[in-house]
């Protein structure tokens, strides 16, 4: 019974094949939260895949439901003594679109397919293999110690594609429920494919949906050009004052008043951001100056225009468009109030002189940004468990730089939240051909091996 055979026993868990099988069935399962078509795969997969997993492993699993959600939520508990430790894990079983005609000839979103090294199919990574890999963790745990030696729970939902609809609610009905002393999740990827990596939370997302509507209907360009306002035009010049030329942000309320925290520049001193091959080049000059790449992507904040609409894009007529639309968006860090972010923008665009400039936030729910800081007992204790297992010394980020629902955890349940992902930043998540590399899954299967066993060791964190 030891730390060493209960990471052999993840990986021969893997190297029989039993994880292929596994991911296999779940990747089957089109659990598309986009489409209204797909709801009755959403309960099936947590019904026929997720629940009975758990089951064997001595939990006690139920549906918990909330009227906003896409599908049930799958809560699952194993409490072994409440004095030790309770860790909460949360996995999404739900998966983007499948974007079949996308995918290369030979492979289906839906059928996992293993091609040079590769495991493709639609959630291989996101988020399907990586909440496998946990939950196959703690068995191999289980199945060498004789107990997991800490209490556990889990969160499973099938919305997070849809900006987790309901998650908030149903965490907020169920808050004594789901009391624990951190939050262990995977998503997203890791700084590079070969680096084992930590993440301690999340930039914020904030959709702005930026408009003029001049005029009913459009106006022949001949007979009015030169006498109607272009409301293209006028976007474009508004647009053009929120950032400057090389994408920093003129908006002062848009990004942390108090700069980067030390402990924030400490850790990401350590991490290098470059483009792999496959990726696109950097931009090195974009953003805001004077701030390394990591720190631009993961302590500060970015503004982008995600799409934009005038006339009849498709096939151009000779008219003065009514009406210019675009969508634009803020990550943001903690330091930030987004609450502040529309406000701020109406005085910016007046004092710039476009009062005909309309701006509204662009869906009700955000993702708010998140960071438990990196000198954290847990997040020391996370790094020194990975670092033992893999002989790296992983990338500790304060901060993912995308989103998830992390807030819900972090200040709806008021966890310290750790978070080890299992994919890489070339992985085609939400695109077609997404895959998982056949080393990085076995190797994440021993680093979550390695970190649920020290979980049931004395000197454990807790709250």
């Amino acid at each position: 019974m030891s730390r060493a055979a209960a990471i052999s026993r993840a990986e021969a868990y893997f190297d029989s094949g039993a994880f292929k099988s596994d991911l296999a069935r779940r990747v089957a399962i089109p659990t598309e939260s986009q489409n209204p078509e797909r709801g009755p795969e959403l309960g099936r997969y947590l019904s026929s895949e997720i629940a009975p997993a758990l089951e064997k492993l001595g939990f006690a699993c139920r549906a918990l439901t909330q009227q906003k959600a896409k599908g049930p939520f799958l809560y699952a508990e194993r409490i072994e003594d409440p004095a030790l430790p309770t860790v909460l894990g949360y996995g999404h079983g739900d998966v983007i679109r499948g974007l079949d005609a996308g995918w290369q000839p030979g492979l289906s979103p839906w059928e996992l397919t293993e091609k040079d090294g590769r495991y493709y199919g639609r959630g291989v990574v996101d988020n399907k293999g990586q909440h496998t890999i946990n939950i196959a963790a703690q068995a191999a745990v289980l199945a060498e110690r004789g107990k997991l030696g800490f209490n556990a729970k889990w969160l499973i939902e099938m919305g997070e594609e849809t900006g987790s609809p309901g998650l908030r609610e149903v965490c907020a009905e169920n808050r004594e429920l789901l009391k624990a002393d951190v939050l262990v999740g995977s998503d997203g990827p890791r700084l590079t494919a070969d680096r084992p990596t930590i993440s301690l939370g999340t930039r914020g997302a904030y959709p702005i949906d930026i408009w003029i509507d001049a005029r009913e209907g459009g106006h022949h360009s001949g007979n009015w050009g030169g006498l109607l306002s272009s409301p293209a035009i006028q976007l474009v010049h508004a647009l053009s004052t929120i950032t400057g030329p090389t994408g920093q942000i003129r908006i002062p309320e848009w990004v942390p008043a108090a700069g980067i925290p030390d402990s924030v520049r400490g850790a990401l001193a350590d991490c290098e951001i470059a483009s792999a091959p496959g990726d696109p080049e950097i931009d090195p000059n974009w953003a805001e100056p004077g701030l390394t790449l990591a720190e631009k992507v993961f302590a500060w904040c970015t503004f982008d225009i995600l799409a934009m609409t005038a006339g009849n894009p498709e096939s151009p007529v000779n008219a003065v468009p009514p009406r210019a639309w675009a969508r634009g968006q803020i990550r943001f860090v903690v330091g930030t109030d987004p609450d502040e972010f529309l406000p701020a923008l109406r005085r910016h665009l007046d004092r710039h002189g476009f009062p005909m400039v309309q701006i509204a936030k662009g869906r009700d729910d955000i993702m708010n940004a998140t960071r438990l800081d990196p000198e954290h007992p847990w997040a020391r204790w996370a790094a020194t468990s990975v670092a033992k297992t893999t002989n790296k010394k992983p990338a500790v980020l304060p901060n993912v730089g995308g989103s998830l629902p992390n807030d819900i955890f972090s200040e709806g349940l008021g966890l310290p939240t750790i978070w080890v992902p299992h994919s890489y930043p070339g992985c085609s998540q939400h695109a077609p051909n997404e895959h998982f590399p056949v080393t990085l899954a076995r190797e994440a299967l021993g680093i979550m091996a390695g970190l649920y066993w020290d979980l049931g060791e004395p000197g454990t964190p807790r709250a």
